[in-house]
């Protein structure tokens, strides 16, 4: 069969795809595929070997102002058309483009870029740009499919503003509790109970910050973890102190703030009295995540090595509490706290398929 030749550009007003191949057989076809593409909500181009326009459908008029007959009279690439300049004003070279890219790489290329509208003004797009092959499968020319993503951005903004304000009031809330702490403990306390007391109130802190950075929407395993040992690990002149392994995954907004606080009440006892109150001490925190139906369930060791002797506490405080009763109430999972001679250890059990959030399956990447 022989190859087919080099899109052709064509000189006309109307929104028609060109004819490739002329015959009576293809009229119909031809025809209900322009219909498609004209009634299609997504902008849609093709471009030929230059990268040359020669066709767009209706919601690409739309979308840049510019009518097909416009685009076609400029005998340029579309890139000069509508993807010429950067928002702030420096000219874009079409061998920037990752758009462009999609042609000569021979490579499908998605992302978000910034067009110029006839009117002069900018706007977000999201892109798809793919080769299109002849018989010989040889790349004659790119299809780009654009969609305005100006609201998806400006609700993004949104959403980022009104977090930060919930962070920057919650962090107003703990600093409040903690001076309303320092004026009700004044003189009737010790002062190591008030460090203990602000130190938490730190470590709440610092997991709001790693929620923020995700929206609140969830939290990366990995992040808790190091940051709930981050005051430790960041004095340590010997990072091997911590051996930290395990895969990542996403955490509910309440697991990951109740495991950091967990973490960080372990962090504390071993900096006191365990592991990491002497220079030979190690701590090791290792996890797997296991499926269970259609979700996962989280189990963690935390290992102490290398201290002094352990022996069971005769009064269990306000961490072992937390870790022995909280986890397991608020999450229908186990922990088990063990004082060895060699070293504390502490596993948890956290079932990660009961909690459900509202857009858990997004989060995951697993649609809808």
């Amino acid at each position: 069969m022989p190859s087919r030749g080099p899109i052709e550009a064509y000189d006309t007003a109307i929104t028609t795809l060109p004819t490739l191949r002329r015959g009576s057989q293809l009229h119909e076809t031809e025809r209900r595929l322009n219909a498609v593409l004209n009634n299609a909500s997504v902008s849609i181009f093709l471009m030929d070997d230059r990268q040359h326009c020669v066709y767009m459908n209706r919601a690409a008029e739309l979308l840049t102002g510019f009518t097909l007959a416009e685009v076609l009279a400029r005998d340029c690439p579309l890139h000069d058309v509508v993807h010429h300049t950067y928002p702030d004003g420096r000219p874009f070279p079409l061998a920037e483009c990752a758009i462009d890219r999609a042609f000569p790489e021979n490579n499908q290329e998605r992302g978000e870029e910034v067009f110029v509208h006839k009117d002069g003004h900018f706007y977000p797009v999201g892109f798809t740009a793919s080769p299109i092959r002849d018989d010989a499968a040889n790349i004659i020319g790119t299809i780009i499919e654009v969609r305005d993503i100006t609201e998806e951005k400006a609700a993004s903004e949104r959403q980022r503003l009104l977090t930060n304000e919930l962070n920057h009031r919650v962090k107003n809330t703990l600093a409040t509790v903690q001076s309303i702490a320092a004026q009700t403990f004044r003189g009737r306390t010790d002062q190591v109970a008030r460090q203990m007391f602000d130190a938490r109130m730190v470590a709440l802190s610092n997991t709001h910050n790693v929620l923020t950075a995700e929206n609140w929407e969830s939290a990366s395993l990995r992040s808790v973890v190091e940051c709930a040992l981050a005051p430790h690990a960041l004095a340590e002149i010997d990072t091997a102190r911590f051996d930290l392994v395990g895969p990542d995954t996403r955490l509910h907004p309440k697991v990951a703030v109740t495991l950091a606080m967990a973490l960080h009440d372990l962090m504390t006892n071993a900096a006191k009295y365990g592991a990491l109150s002497v220079p030979e001490g190690r701590v090791s925190v290792r996890w797997t995540l296991e499926p269970v139906g259609a979700g996962e369930r989280l189990k963690l060791d935390w290992t102490e090595s290398g201290g002094p002797t352990v022996a069971e506490p005769t009064r269990k405080g306000f961490g072992t509490r937390l870790i022995e009763r909280q986890l397991p109430m608020e999450f229908e999972g186990t922990a088990v706290i063990g004082y060895p001679p060699g070293g504390v250890v502490c596993h948890l059990e956290i079932p990660l398929t009961a909690l459900g959030w509202h857009g858990r399956d997004v989060v995951l990447g697993r649609g809808l």
